[in-house]
């Protein structure tokens, strides 16, 4: 299971109530990274959409295009159950053909021509607009509280829970891969059921511990396309590898990526109270550049770091990553001891090898804004901030909600 992330504002009472009760209480604009040129042969263009996720998006503009969905770039994935606003692009394409699709869920609203293809990355920030319902009593007082707080120290750069996955246990099939351990990876991604699966996954899950293999794979259901590929390996030939082999690498990609993560939440949980304080043999991050350099005097670097041009990180475990000193590679090296692993376990996970890098332990979040108001669902709390690419929202709205 995940590390507890503790929270920064654990001393002021959260406000309660719910969000996403609706995809429009949930907003996310992307802000990119850079504006579009103005020429060059790949059109850009502005996907607003509801509902679905980024993938299932591009998917249908893909086919209405009649291109391939990998023919398609775009920043980064957006929440399905939300509405969104992000960038999208495609080479040679007709702008005036993308301008016409619209579903009920997605539509594209302006295009624009750059010389270059939309990746991964290509994103500055990403404003948000979060509408929480049914709130406790003085839940404004106490959310003004709660921002004040991160306003001023910044937010805890966890990694949100659905980076864990739903079970929980992405981050152990991670280790269990990095620790080459394949029947303890087919024992927990096929079997251990949990009172949180479904009645036919449960009992897929069941029927796998009980080695009633057969049985397993008459109650995997359809969707589960990967946990079918995966037993239908293990039982051909009874042999672990054959079954992780059938397993996209995109998974478990995914899956040690959860393992790296949770290390970084361990290590930001134990500096939590000082996630602002440099200390000797820490790697900074630049805010603006992202560049890291090693610290060697803290003193002399914390006024930079008091007003933000730069942060402690700590580590994404890999083969690259650039390994900290003294007291901080201490506190690195037992949060992975925990899982009676090293940070030299997370170079490779048979024939995925992680580089691994270093991540800030803090974001600012940029004009914060709270309100109450009433529309025609009822009252709601209006919180709106900006964050930088690549932080989760949903960390700060924890400690505002803080259920």
């Amino acid at each position: 299971m995940t590390t507890e992330r503790p929270y920064l504002t654990a001393a002021l009472p959260g406000v309660g109530g719910v969000c996403k009760e609706r995809p429009s209480d949930f907003q996310v604009e992307e802000l990119p990274l850079y504006p579009c040129c103005g020429h060059g042969s790949h059109v850009y263009f502005e996907v607003v959409k509801q509902g679905v996720s980024t993938h299932v998006a591009a998917e249908r503009i893909a086919q209405h295009m009649g291109v391939r969905v990998h023919d398609i770039g775009y920043a980064g994935l957006k929440d399905a159950h939300a509405l969104t606003r992000q960038w999208m692009s495609l080479e040679h394409a007709d702008a005036a053909k993308l301008l016409g699709y619209h579903d009920k869920q997605v539509v594209v609203t302006q295009t624009a021509l750059h010389t270059n293809k939309l990746k991964t990355g290509h994103l500055r920030a990403n404003r948000f607009v979060l509408r929480l319902r049914r709130v406790c009593g003085g839940a404004v007082k106490k959310a003004e509280a709660i921002l004040s707080v991160l306003a001023e120290r910044g937010v805890p750069n966890y990694y949100g829970s659905q980076r864990f996955g739903m079970r929980g246990d992405t981050a152990e099939l991670g280790r269990l891969l990095l620790r080459h351990d394949k029947m303890g990876f087919l024992r927990a991604f096929l079997g251990s059921p949990m009172e949180c699966d479904a009645p036919p996954i449960a009992s897929a899950r069941a029927a796998f511990d009980a080695g009633e293999y057969d049985r397993a794979l008459r109650c995997w259901p359809k969707h589960a396309h990967e946990q079918r590929k995966a037993l239908c390996g293990f039982r051909r030939r009874d042999k672990a590898g054959e079954g992780i082999g059938a397993v996209s690498k995109k998974l478990l990609r995914l899956m040690t990526s959860a393992a790296q993560s949770e290390v970084f939440n361990a290590v930001l949980a134990e500096r939590l109270e000082t996630m602002g304080t440099l200390r000797a043999g820490d790697w900074a991050q630049k805010v603006e550049s992202g560049g890291l350099f090693y610290v060697e005097d803290p003193a002399a670097e914390q006024p930079r770091c008091d007003a933000w041009d730069i942060s402690p990180t700590g580590p994404i475990p890999g083969s690259r990553m650039l390994q900290a000193g003294g007291e901080v590679l201490e506190i690195e090296q037992r949060a992975v001891a925990i899982h009676g692993m090293t940070l030299a376990d997370f170079d490779r996970a048979g024939s995925i090898k992680l580089d691994g890098a270093r991540r800030a332990l803090r974001f600012r979040l940029e004009e914060p804004g709270l309100s109450a108001g009433r529309d025609e669902h009822g009252d709601y709390l209006e919180i709106k901030f900006t964050a930088p690419s690549g932080s989760y929202a949903t960390v700060a709205l924890d400690e505002i909600m803080k259920l």
